[in-house]
């Protein structure tokens, strides 16, 4: 007696409704639900679930057009008092209703255990905090997803930075070398050009993958670091998480997060990943936000001690994997306030940071770019990855530099008769190589060997 053979229709059928089983098999018979019982600013306070910090919500919210399906506001834990859960939305709630049904999310639900997407997929793409495309481009369903944190490594097992980076910059690559997963700042006040110089760097960095994190700006430059800056080069081998400054400051936090998640998984596929994140500062404020609005007393003008732990939590995510893998070589702009040095978030960064590099505004002002402030500048790693030769060369830059800088008012004004200090005669006589050395045009690539030769010729040596 021969076999029956199912036709290809049919065994399509069944294995949907096989695969439909299996998700509802996982469903469990009962939800347990909780209630709003008051919404102040940003926080909704909710009794009756039992949620851990950090954990997801939905908000029951009514239909805008009077449909009897409601539809759902995701939100976060940010805090707890006895019984109260204290929640604070990912985007607006309108028409919250007091009373309204809040659902824990747990495994099999909807955003189970806030899970986003990672992997080579997301390479080329511009997607939001919560991993949801800006690009108008395929869903990233199919993309692996993982958890936005994952096990600290051990600091004894990451490997020494001992390898210089090529960044394009000649001014970085000679005077203020970045090592293979060192952490350096950016500080700059606003309008000074470090968007532009992050667009440098991102297209003539000799990196496998870029990791581009926009946090807290404006919506207008998302796009124009997109299109204008980041370039169709460099966003081939870029994801660009974008949280502007419209979206709530836990969106913003978790954009923060995110785009550091993405790079630790390129990074543990043993790649060169390049993080840039602007800005750390408004990172900083969200958290100050949430710390606030759950009742953080201020500490240090106005930010709450939890901002200055949370900084280091996010930087020290970056770096070097253990020997023989993979790295993680990070930029972050930090904002200094009416270009004060001394900003509370700019002095906190300075000290977990691996370097900063300052632009001046007043060199932008002269239209001297990149107005990268040599004099306040430093790369804490320089020492390790480059030669001897280039670190005399570099200090030479330096002091000639500066001989210059501490006499210009004289110089300006006539007062200065060369013959009587012979290193500032010869600082006077090199300045116009110096000043032309730090210059570099946008579409100008200089690459580390191009610079450690326009160094020797700038210097004489």
């Amino acid at each position: 007696m021969s076999a029956v053979v199912e036709n290809p229709h049919t065994q399509r059928w069944h294995q949907s409704l096989h695969q439909v089983r299996g998700r509802i098999e996982i469903i469990p018979p009962w939800r347990t639900s909780g209630r709003v019982m008051r919404a102040t600013g940003m926080i909704i306070e909710t009794v009756g679930l039992q949620v851990p910090l950090g954990g997801g919500c939905l908000i029951e919210l009514p239909s805008p057009f009077g449909e009897d399906e409601p539809r759902f506001a995701e939100a976060e834990v940010v805090g707890f008092s006895d019984e109260k859960l204290f929640l604070m939305p990912l985007a607006g709630i309108t028409g919250l209703q007091p009373g309204a049904r809040v659902f824990a999310l747990g495994e099999g639900t909807r955003g189970s255990a806030r899970r986003f997407p990672l992997g080579e997929t997301l390479l080329g793409r511009v997607v939001d905090g919560n991993g949801e495309p800006l690009d108008g481009l395929d869903a990233l369903d199919d993309a692996p997803h993982g958890h936005l944190t994952v096990p600290p490594l051990n600091p004894l097992l990451r490997a020494p930075i001992n390898e210089q980076i090529d960044v394009g910059i000649r001014a970085i690559n000679a005077l203020l070398s970045v090592g293979r997963g060192q952490r350096m700042g950016l500080f700059a006040g606003s309008g000074v050009g470090k968007s532009v110089l992050l667009g440098m760097m991102a297209r003539y960095t000799r990196a496998d993958v870029i990791v581009v994190g926009l946090i807290g700006e404006r919506g207008r430059e998302v796009q124009d670091f997109i299109d204008n800056i980041l370039g169709e080069q460099g966003r081939r081998r870029a994801v660009v998480v974008a949280a502007p400054a419209d979206t709530s400051p836990l969106q913003r936090l978790q954009g923060a997060a995110y785009a550091t998640r993405l790079a630790e998984w390129f990074r543990d596929q043993g790649l060169a990943v390049l993080l840039i994140m602007d800005s750390l500062t408004r990172y900083a404020m969200a958290q100050r936000e949430i710390a606030l609005a759950v009742g953080e007393p201020p500490a240090t003008k106005g930010y709450p001690p939890s901002v200055f732990a949370k900084l280091p939590h996010l930087v020290e995510r970056a770096g070097n994997a253990t020997r023989g893998g993979g790295s993680i070589t990070a930029f972050y702009t930090v904002l200094t306030e009416g270009d004060d040095q001394q900003d509370p978030i700019a002095d906190s960064a300075r000290a977990i940071l691996d370097g900063h590099i300052v632009l001046s505004r007043a060199l932008a002002d002269a239209g001297h770019y990149p107005a990268i402030d040599i004099e306040a500048s430093i790369s804490r790693a320089m020492t390790a990855i480059v030669d001897e030769p280039q670190q005399r060369q570099a200090q030479r830059f330096k002091q000639l530099f500066s001989r210059y800088q501490r006499n210009r008012d004289l110089i300006s004004v006539g007062a200065y008769s060369p013959g009587h200090d012979p290193g500032l005669d010869e600082a006077v006589q090199r300045y116009p190589q110096l000043e032309g050395f730090l210059q570099q045009g946008i579409e100008e690539a200089a690459s580390v060997s191009d610079a450690r030769q326009a160094l020797a010729a700038a210097v004489g040596q």
